[in-house]
């Protein structure tokens, strides 16, 4: 009579491999979800510095006929008429949304903007009807994103 199943040993066997494999699975899981949050925090940066380019790009290039610009600062950015020049040096700790500048709570409080706006001499465009916007976010971990955008006299 020939005996059939498994001995303790092979079975112990298996229970060892089995757990091996497992917390193999497991280490990489754990390494891969405590990585997770990176994309997140460099998604929002991005999406916050081509709002802020947007913003920017959609100021008029040259004052309206008697405007004067102001510099933007936070408090003023929604309330006074501001031009594309305006924005150079404008910095921002958090991001908030252009109708609530002067809210205590930000959108992102961890996250910091700024804009440089420099004169540009582009193809075929005379000097000084061009200038190259960029907005620079840094995100909570210390990573920056860098929206660019060009903006001309038409």
């Amino acid at each position: 009579m020939r005996a059939r199943g498994a001995s303790l040993i092979e079975l112990i066997m298996f229970i060892v491999i089995v757990s091996v494999a497992v917390a193999g699975i497991l280490l990489v899981m754990n390494v891969t979800t405590s990585g997770s949050a990176d994309p997140l925090l460099n998604k929002q940066a991005m999406v916050a510095a081509y709002s802020l380019l947007e913003e920017v790009e959609l100021q008029d290039f040259l004052p309206a006929s008697g405007a004067a610009g102001a510099a933007v600062t936070q408090a003023n950015r929604a309330s006074v008429y501001h031009i594309v020049n305006d924005y150079h040096g404008f910095n921002t700790t958090g991001i908030y949304s252009v109708t609530d500048s002067t809210s205590a709570s930000a959108i992102l409080p961890t996250y910091n903007a700024s804009v440089a706006v420099v004169p540009m001499a582009l193809n075929g465009i005379a000097a000084g009807s061009a200038v190259q916007i960029n907005v620079t976010v840094t995100s909570p971990n210390g990573g920056t994103v860098t929206a660019t955008g060009y903006r001309t006299a038409y």
